[in-house]
């Protein structure tokens, strides 16, 4: 494994700098909570800052690992994952945490992680190296079926604790098909399945389950929460959803940290925010309340543009890569990570139903800001892979204009 700087993408690196500086001011700011009940102001800091450290030097490797690599470790990784997720499902499970009624994560020798942000990473990786198999039209029809069954039984017990991520994976499977030119009638027709699906899922919990109060068990039984959560927020407005219940604080302080911050372009300027001290979790989902709060809407939109350059120079390496399973791979990855930013900041000002996605490399959680580092570290190493192979071509066309014969007229 060569480890040549020259080639490095040095737009990557400088998006992937500008989040983590990002994400240590705002979590400066956004974990006055932890700091109160820890009584230490950088011990919540600290270890966040530890996972970022960790994430750039992965992301530094992963940098330099051929692509076919890491294809080939995508199946491995979604073998294991797809193990794991399917643990948290398991009732009395020794290894699986539940944290706030929501089994997502599993304990190993100490080490406390959601599976589901590896289940997704890899299920991008072997996603998008089956795609790139098509040649023919039955191809696609072959390709469209297999990689469906693979999301889908990756996807189930996801859906059971994490609806909204299982819901994001769609999105992006769904992408990655029309990347490969899948025919409208199957991807649609998955789409409308799906629709279906989802909505006599809601009516059966809304009325079997939410209006006669009663308790749901089982796999889904946080389904009423979802339900709930679409509920308070498509209710209508008479002002009874800015009282202060249980249920809102997450959703009332958020929007008076938002209008604190829209007072003026700037916001409050950072370390000035007062709504941190009410927000619950303010540095996990709803930290864009926060950043909102101390940046105003220019910082706001200062945020979008880094996520949506992200998006930009993914597709600016891949429409210029020969080879199709690291283009849908690289692709897949950028969208994943602009999506999720993107659904986050709609939940933080009200503007979708509350839905658990961090921030990206900002939100506070080892397990995200490592996985979004490799997702960095794939795609410097795409583009790597491309400067490179366009370097080796300009020097084979400069040789062989060398070595041609001279030709005189007399």
């Amino acid at each position: 494994m060569k480890l040549n700087l020259k080639n490095i993408d040095r737009t990557f690196w400088g998006l992937f700098i500008a989040l983590i500086v990002v994400a240590i001011i705002a979590l400066f700011s956004a974990s006055s909570t932890l700091v109160y009940q820890r009584g230490s102001v950088l011990g919540p800091i600290g270890s966040q800052i530890l996972f970022i450290i960790l994430g750039v030097v992965a992301a530094y490797i992963i940098q330099f690992i051929p692509t076919y690599w890491v294809r080939f470790g995508g199946y491995a990784l979604l073998a294991i994952s797809t193990l794991l997720v399917y643990s948290t499902i398991i009732p009395g499970n020794p290894l699986v945490v539940t944290i706030n009624g929501a089994a997502r994560w599993v304990r190993i020798a100490g080490i406390t992680f959601q599976p589901s942000e590896l289940a997704k990473l890899s299920l991008i990786i072997v996603v998008a190296d089956q795609l790139a198999r098509i040649r023919t039209e039955d191809d696609k029809r072959k390709y469209f079926y297999r990689t469906l069954i693979i999301a889908g039984v990756v996807m189930l017990p996801i859906m059971a604790s994490n609806l909204s991520t299982a819901v994001l994976i769609g999105l992006i499977i769904f992408c990655l098909w029309i990347l490969a030119r899948i025919p409208w009638k199957y991807t649609l027709s998955v789409v409308g399945i799906a629709v279906v699906a989802l909505a006599l899922g809601y009516a059966t919990v809304e009325f079997g389950f939410v209006r006669p109060q009663r308790e749901m068990r089982g796999p889904f039984k946080r389904a009423t929460t979802w339900v709930s959560r679409i509920d308070r927020h498509f209710e209508h407005d008479d002002g009874s959803k800015y009282i202060l219940t249980d249920d809102n604080i997450q959703e009332v302080y958020s929007a008076v940290a938002i209008a604190r911050g829209g007072t003026t372009p700037f916001g409050v300027l950072p370390g000035n925010s007062k709504e941190r001290d009410y927000l619950p979790l303010a540095f996990a989902d709803y930290i864009f309340a926060i950043i909102v709060e101390e940046s105003g809407i220019i910082g706001a939109f200062a945020l979008i543009f880094l996520y949506m350059a992200v998006l930009f120079r993914a597709c600016n390496v891949s429409s210029r890569y020969s080879d199709m399973p690291a283009m849908l791979m690289t692709m897949g990855l950028a969208l994943m990570i602009t999506c999720q930013a993107l659904i986050s900041m709609l939940v933080a000002v009200g503007l979708g139903p509350v839905t658990g996605q961090p921030l990206p490399l900002i939100s506070r959680g080892g397990t995200s800001v490592l996985i979004t580092s490799v997702y960095f570290g794939i795609m410097m190493g795409v583009s790597r892979e491309q400067l490179e192979l366009r370097e080796r071509v300009n020097e084979t066309i400069i040789d062989s204009q060398e070595d041609a014969p001279i030709v005189t007229l007399e």
